[in-house]
């Protein structure tokens, strides 16, 4: 029996931090009393500013209460009895920016140099990073100008760009424009305060697996385990926010829906759905990050039907046999200059089970974590464990939530990449 007292939980990212929530006039403003009520829950000082159109949206009363602080508009920006212009001290205030939902006259204005509003005013004041999250109409968002204007955005270096993605508007039209979910907004302001909007995988290609296999014994039973994804997930999230452009191949997961905008997923169910998938996607990424927990055996043939309970023992006797080892085919079947992030679970003593199983495997990297210590593994919102790499490399990543850890695991990762 384990006697380990169970260690203090790691500081959430975004506890504490001054986080100043910009809203401009798109429908999509209507989500946003639920990040900010969300933000100050995990203990952040919120202050909204909102536009004249995000007035007639979101009520600043509703958001006064939330943030408990006093929601500024454009008539607050200039007062006689104020030592400080408004904008310049809201300005200074914020560690982080949240712009969101980011309407095409707000992104003009922005663009172009504009100070008009109380929002323009402190956008251009301020030295913060500022997560911006775009919202719009569809043939708005593709229209010339805009594109141009987002296209500058993104290379301005003090700025992560969230692109709106597709799907109904409230104009009724189906495409892109709609604004990323209050849960991907949240997860990107914890990947700014935790790294910044430094896009240092701009250019690249990775492919992840998560999730777990399913491997079927009968319509109604399979061989799986408790994997929810959500390390993997947080893995190609982090890569997204950092610029590369993501495959994601995943199992059932449980993560927040949202967490998936902007990657490009493989929904997978077997084992063997997961290999014919990783054959195809292989040769067109430059790294892979291979977070799944694949099911270790599989029935030969499975059943067309469910079994009586009373034929179970029997029927798992014999049939089965071991699913291939998907990260030494990877391994052995890579192209010139990929490089290749393992994983592995264990428990007891994991460090030596980890310096074996990376000698085997002979991937470049290997991220072996304990799943028997309370508060890490499977399900867990933090992880720990150790990080292999080449020549002897061993480094001890101690326990952090995970979105943290996939961003300590992309850095050793990009590393190794040639430039």
């Amino acid at each position: 029996m384990r006697t380990d007292t169970p260690a203090d939980p790691p500081p959430d990212p975004l506890a504490g931090r001054r986080i100043l929530v910009g809203i401009s006039g798109s429908i999509a403003a209507v989500k946003l009393p639920l990040v900010v009520s969300a933000l100050v829950k995990r203990g952040a000082e919120v202050r909204c500013v909102l536009t004249p159109s995000a007035a007639q949206l979101v009520s600043p009363v509703a958001l006064a209460s939330l943030s408990r602080q006093r929601c500024f508009l454009d008539a607050d920006q200039w007062s006689h009895t104020a030592a400080r212009p408004l904008h310049v001290e809201l300005a200074e205030w914020a560690e982080l920016v949240l712009l969101a939902p980011l309407s095409a006259t707000s992104l003009g204005r922005w663009l172009h140099g504009l100070g008009d509003t109380l929002l323009a005013s402190l956008l251009l004041a301020t030295e913060a990073p500022v997560l911006a999250a775009a919202a719009m109409n569809t043939a708005m968002w593709g229209a010339p100008a805009v594109a141009r204007n987002w296209a500058e955005l993104e290379r301005w270096p003090d700025v992560l760009p969230l692109a709106p993605a597709a799907g109904l508007l409230a104009c009724d039209r189906q495409g892109t424009g709609r604004m990323a979910e209050p849960e991907l907004l949240l997860l990107a302001l914890e990947s700014l305060a935790l790294w910044g909007c430094r896009r240092d995988w701009r250019g690249r290609r990775l492919l992840v697996t998560a999730g777990p296999t399913r491997e079927w014994l009968d319509p109604a039973r399979c061989i799986s385990n408790p994997s929810t994804g959500r390390m993997g997930v947080l893995l190609a999230q982090a890569a997204r926010l950092r610029g590369a452009q993501v495959e994601l191949v995943h199992g059932p997961l449980a993560v927040e829906p949202g967490w998936l905008e902007g990657l490009h997923c493989h929904p997978i169910d077997t084992g063997a759905q997961l290999q014919q998938r990783l054959r195809q996607l292989q040769p067109e990424v430059d790294a892979i990050a291979m977070a799944a927990a694949v099911a270790d055996h599989r029935r030969l043939e499975p059943l067309p039907h469910k079994l009586a309970k009373a034929d179970l023992a029997r029927a798992m006797e014999g049939g089965w046999e071991p699913v291939p080892d998907l990260l030494a085919e990877l391994v052995a079947g890579r192209p010139s200059g990929q490089r290749i992030l393992g994983f592995a679970a264990h428990c007891g003593d994991v460090l030596p089970q980890a310096r074996a199983k990376f000698a085997r495997k002979g991937c470049d990297l290997l991220f072996a974590n304990p799943i028997d210590r309370p508060g890490a593994g499977f399900a867990a919102p933090d992880n720990e464990g150790w990080l292999l790499g080449p020549g002897e490399a061993c480094e001890r990543l101690d326990s952090a939530p995970k979105l943290q850890q996939a961003h300590r695991l992309l850095t050793a990762l990009g590393a190794l990449l040639e430039p």
